[in-house]
């Protein structure tokens, strides 16, 4: 789960990190008293929408060379100005795609002096098992970009779940920050500080970019993006009222609401699939043939009748979808309770779209017989290969 950059930093300022004064305006009348919250004169206007790359971004309402999503306002008339153009529009970066997002909240800060930006994350390092520090002097740009131009200015430091962020840590991390003075003191605490909230909250994902070095030496969170392990929120109610259903795809929604593995995509083949793997392979075999998936969907190994019918709804509300396959192998998920569902699913929703459906392994024969007897409109493969290129034909109008 991901939160907006406000969000995470009123949490992380529960932790002792250092923050900018801010104030989030949900709507066009939180404007003043945001205004009048902050000392100014320089002021920051942030678009909150849980991508990266909003200061390049651009908004599709607005000319070509009109600012991006993140700018620098001087005074209150300034503000004012870059509300109207930014809340209710649309932004596109590198990271929505093509299609944007609308900025339904901003965030108005008070303006810093910044004298250097770092780069500063803290992950499940997945190759060592361990959580692990990220770091670069390079701040404020792609961190993708930094590791494959000059992979030598990024350092990772492992930290031990048993000793936390110890002293030679710290001293690491300040040494790869290339931090001196005030900034130097400064760190070792603000690292425990990040490293104890990683932990504490669960964190998947806690990226600081920039963290920046201040003219007067201090560092501060200049920006805040976190990811929550999914799994352990039970154990974090406070982090999931901070949810924004209104940042997430609305099939993805429904989706967790009947416990269901799903990822909205971009393409036009709708895939229902059992088990993680199958479906990655199922989602590749599409693309293979020269078409593309419309959603990753794991129905999981003890999926019931019910549960299936709400995963074949799903797939069928995505008005992209142009074609659905269903792909089984049964294990411990057996071939009937698919068939049943997708018989029920059909009854209640009707299907428009070609249907591919191909059963292997636990309660195949019968799961095979209640698709044969339904009287549905059905096309069966033998194997993934061939179901794979009977749906692209379909919906190319070759089946």
């Amino acid at each position: 789960m991901n939160i907006h950059e406000y969000q995470a930093k009123q949490l992380l300022k529960q932790f002792g990190a250092p923050v900018a004064a801010g104030v989030p305006i949900l709507s066009k009348d939180d404007v003043e008293a945001a205004i009048a919250a902050l000392p100014g004169p320089l002021y920051v206007v942030k678009s909150q929408i849980h991508a990266g790359g909003r200061g390049k971004g651009k908004f599709k309402e607005l000319p070509e060379d009109a600012k991006g999503g993140v700018r620098l306002a001087f005074s209150p008339d300034e503000v004012r100005s870059h509300v109207e153009e930014m809340l209710g529009n649309t932004l596109v970066t590198k990271q929505t795609g093509p299609a944007g997002k609308q900025v339904n909240r901003l965030y108005l800060e008070d303006g810093a002096d910044i004298e250097s930006e770092l780069y500063l994350s803290i992950l499940v390092n997945r190759e060592t098992g361990k959580v692990s520090f990220v770091a670069s002097t390079e701040g404020g740009m792609d961190i993708e970009a930094v590791a494959e131009e000059t992979p030598e200015k990024i350092h990772t430091v492992d930290v031990d779940v048993e000793d936390g962020v110890t002293d030679e840590i710290a001293a690491k991390l300040v040494a790869a920050f290339e931090l001196t003075g005030k900034a130097a003191e400064e760190g070792p605490e603000l690292f425990r500080n990040l490293y104890r909230a990683f932990v504490e909250k669960d964190m998947s994902l806690l990226e600081v970019n920039p963290l920046i070095v201040m003219k007067n030496g201090s560092l501060r969170v200049l920006d805040a993006k976190v990811s929550f392990d999914g799994n352990a929120l039970f154990r974090h109610p406070d982090v999931v009222e901070l949810r924004d259903e209104t940042e997430e795809d609305a099939k993805e929604i429904e989706a967790s609401k009947h416990d269901l593995a799903y990822v909205a995509l971009d393409g036009n083949i709708g895939c229902m699939v059992n088990g993680a793997g199958l479906a990655m392979a199922t989602m590749d075999i599409i693309k293979l043939y020269g078409e593309e998936p419309a959603n990753f969907l794991d129905v999981g190994g003890g999926a019931t009748t019910e549960k299936v019918t709400a995963a074949f709804k799903i797939i069928t509300a995505d008005p992209n979808v142009k074609g659905i396959l269903v792909n089984i192998f049964g294990g411990i998920m057996r071939c009937d309770v698919i068939a049943e569902g997708v018989v029920q699913a059909v009854k209640d929703v009707g299907l428009n779209v070609p249907l591919v459906v191909r059963l292997e392994g636990t309660k195949v024969a019968e799961g095979k017989a209640i698709i044969d007897n339904s009287g549905l409109d059905v096309v069966a493969a033998d194997d993934l290969d061939d179901a794979a290129q009977k749906i692209v034909a379909a919906i190319k109008g070759g089946a």
